[in-house]
């Protein structure tokens, strides 16, 4: 059999192992940690259980399909939990809004904060789901590797006036400031700025009012567990605690990998859900890389990172919903702060997740289990964590136990915390970006890094960096275009 390794398992990687085996290679996937995941890893502490990165689980059909396609029932693997309302937003002047699925109850949300937005709405969801069938149903799991691929979608992209950043879509349809950032928000979820973004990515509002918002009973990590038992069970080797040293190129084709601790693994085919910038520069011989020579991959935007906090309390909070978003004073001089001029700002705004409120197995009896994110600037910014991160967290829970979560901090069980150092050093991350590069219509499509390497046969890349882009859909979309160019293993490699 043909031999494939995955390097790393995030959800791309570990998507993609499954699609490998089967197109018949034998698979195995090399993790630098000692779990698997990726930014997908968990945290758990004192019986209570904190999912590191996403929460938020949509287009659940590309979960399914994976242990389908190995002849396996999803639900024997993983339980999968509907959330609503999507999101409870409350803005600085403590009016609220939940983004719920039903059309009729969200429409009737919508007329409570602003009545003359109702028909704007309307408009818009329709424009977003045109968007959505454009680029999500007909590009999202294809190849974008040649400017052909690219100069046949740039009409229906001008049609569709991805020009535009999504904040100024939408505010062509929606009049009320407070509905245009609860219409606006979700591309911070792929490490976007919703002021500059293109609008494409206003294909994640259709997404998500097509198939939901869910989470995964246990948390998120339950699902990376799921795959780990579903690929063992189908023959691929998991070797945790490796990571990758060196690729070994000859004339221009992959031969294998070598791990730090010197040991060789051959390979025709190599997945990467790595860094392709650290794969690239730290990894590969400059000789055979011509198209991603070290100043190309310097021209590359990063996209935000994430400050967040993990902790549980002694005291319950009913009224919280699972996922929150607390809007702070400003919203478009904060994301200018956070892109632009990489400050830590002084106000911000908050995701807060609870999934006690959906699953109370995430901690113990009677208590409750949190983490509160705040986007923050990459590590470019050269802000001192070290020194910061303690003071930004205080700010963080004086604001929330203040105004949200009263008796919090007196209440307080467990208590930890990552920044973007995490998210550089532990997870080997450009800059410590939390979602890849920079989702900016420059960066996307065919600009961003190809699934399949230009400069390397048998070197394939997957996960938030290359297309479609971050996110869990995203990612789990990037194994399917490796399935598409990926050779049958009976095939001779080009």
């Amino acid at each position: 059999m043909k031999k494939a390794i995955v390097m790393g398992s995030g959800f791309g990687g570990l998507a993609s192992a499954v699609r490998l085996l089967k197109k018949g290679y034998d698979v195995t996937i090399l993790e630098a940690r000692d779990q698997l995941g990726g930014r997908a890893s968990v945290f758990k502490k004192d019986g209570y259980t904190f999912d590191a990165g996403p929460t938020v689980i949509t287009a659940p059909y590309l979960i399914n399909e994976l242990f389908e396609m190995l002849g396996e029932n999803p639900k024997e693997f993983f339980e999968l939990l509907p959330i609503d309302p999507f999101y409870r937003i409350i803005f600085n002047d403590r009016s609220v809004f939940d983004y719920v699925g039903d059309e009729d109850r969200l429409i009737e949300n919508i007329r409570a904060l602003n009545p003359q937005d109702v028909d704007g709405y309307r408009k818009l969801a329709k424009h977003a789901e045109e968007i959505f069938d454009v680029g999500y149903t007909q590009l999202a799991d294809h190849p974008f590797d040649t400017l052909g691929s690219m100069a046949r979608v740039i009409p229906e992209m001008i049609r569709l006036q991805n020009h535009k950043s999504v904040y100024a879509l939408v505010s062509k349809y929606i009049k009320d400031e407070r509905l245009r950032q609860a219409f606006s928000f979700e591309p911070l979820l792929v490490g976007g700025n919703p002021t500059k973004i293109t609008s494409i990515y206003l294909l994640i509002h259709w997404l998500e009012r097509k198939w939901g918002v869910h989470f995964i009973k246990g948390g998120t990590n339950e699902l990376v567990r799921a795959f780990e038992k579903l690929l063992i069970k189908h023959g691929a080797k998991i070797l945790k605690n490796k990571p990758v040293q060196r690729i070994d190129v000859k004339n221009g084709q992959v031969q294998g990998v070598i791990t730090t601790d010197e040991t060789y693994y051959p390979c025709e085919v190599l997945v990467s859900n790595a860094d392709p910038v650290r794969v690239y520069r730290d990894m590969i011989d400059p000789a055979e890389r011509s198209a991603n020579a070290n100043w190309k991959l310097k021209l590359k935007s990063q996209s935000m990172s994430l400050f967040v906090a993990y902790f549980g309390t002694k005291k319950q909070f009913p009224d919280i919903k699972h996922h929150t978003i607390l809007m702070g004073p400003r919203y478009q001089g904060l994301l200018d702060d956070i892109f632009s001029k990489k400050v830590l700002p002084q106000d911000f705004s908050l995701y807060l997740h609870a999934p006690t409120r959906t699953d109370a197995s995430m901690a113990p009896t009677g208590k409750e289990c949190f983490y509160v994110l705040a986007p923050v600037p990459n590590n470019q910014s050269g802000i001192n964590w070290k020194h910061e991160q303690n003071q930004f967290k205080d700010r963080v829970y004086n604001w929330l136990d203040k105004n949200y979560l009263p008796g919090m901090i007196e209440n307080l069980d467990v208590d930890l915390h990552i920044t973007p150092d995490y998210f550089e050093k532990e997870l080997r991350s450009e800059h410590g970006a939390a979602f890849g590069i920079e989702p900016s219509l420059s960066q996307s499509a065919y600009f961003r890094f190809h699934n399949r390497s230009k400069d390397v046969a048998g070197l394939y890349f997957v996960g938030a960096n290359t297309h479609p882009g971050a996110g869990v859909p995203g990612v789990l979309s990037s194994a399917k275009v490796i399935e598409k160019v990926v050779p049958a293993a009976g095939l001779v490699m080009a």
